[in-house]
């Protein structure tokens, strides 16, 4: 069985580990048809819209 010559150090532990836990933000883009920020191919939680139609009925 294959054991470890040499105690792993701290350092070299979390610099192994420093890149696994990044999240990034989602890319956002500006509606078209309002203006508002939206996430990318979906439709506009503010108007509805998604590729010049509307699919998501929004009136209140």
């Amino acid at each position: 069985m294959a054991v470890p010559k040499r105690k792993t150090s701290k350092a070299r532990r979390d610099k192994r580990r420093s890149s696994v836990w990044k999240l990034s933000a989602p890319a956002l883009v500006t509606c078209p048809n309002c203006g508002e920020y939206k996430l990318a191919h979906r439709a506009c939680a503010a108007c509805g819209m998604y590729k010049g139609r509307v699919v998501v009925n929004t009136e209140a």
